[in-house]
């Protein structure tokens, strides 16, 4: 949550469009083990926590936890990404669209991020996203 004053983050929203039901692309996106074989770019490994609803997470710029605040009835999935760099509250949902999901996830302007790199780390979701729809669409093992 933002503070009564702040200036709005800036922000970007990436979705991907699934077909597949989503009770499958819910139930994928919930599991945190599912992440380092979409989230390609940014997860390298994940490991249950010794406190409860935490991840321990290996990405390409260090250790981190990772937190899923997933609500099926609803299609929740927002996510706490916490670091020595950052701490990224990133709502996501995943909603029905035809036969299939469309899943998408809001990404918030850290403070410390410069535009550039901020664009650059947004850039790199497009493959991750990329990933997750070859996976839940059964393109790749």
């Amino acid at each position: 949550m933002s503070s009564a004053g702040e200036l709005p983050a800036r922000s970007v929203t990436k979705a991907v469009a699934i077909d597949r039901a989503p009770e499958k692309v819910f139930a994928f996106l919930a599991d945190a083990a599912n992440w380092p074989r979409w989230a390609v770019v940014n997860v390298l490994d994940v490991a249950k926590d010794d406190e409860p609803d935490w991840w321990r997470m290996e990405t390409p710029r260090g250790p981190g936890r990772l937190r899923i605040a997933a609500e099926a009835e609803r299609g929740l999935l927002d996510h706490e990404f916490v670091s020595e760099e950052a701490h990224w509250h990133v709502p996501a949902r995943v909603v029905a669209n035809g036969r299939g999901a469309l899943f998408m996830m809001t990404f918030f302007q850290p403070k410390g991020f410069s535009d550039p790199f901020f664009d650059q780390q947004i850039a790199l979701v497009d493959r991750e996203l990329d990933t997750l729809k070859s996976i839940l669409e059964g393109s790749t093992p």
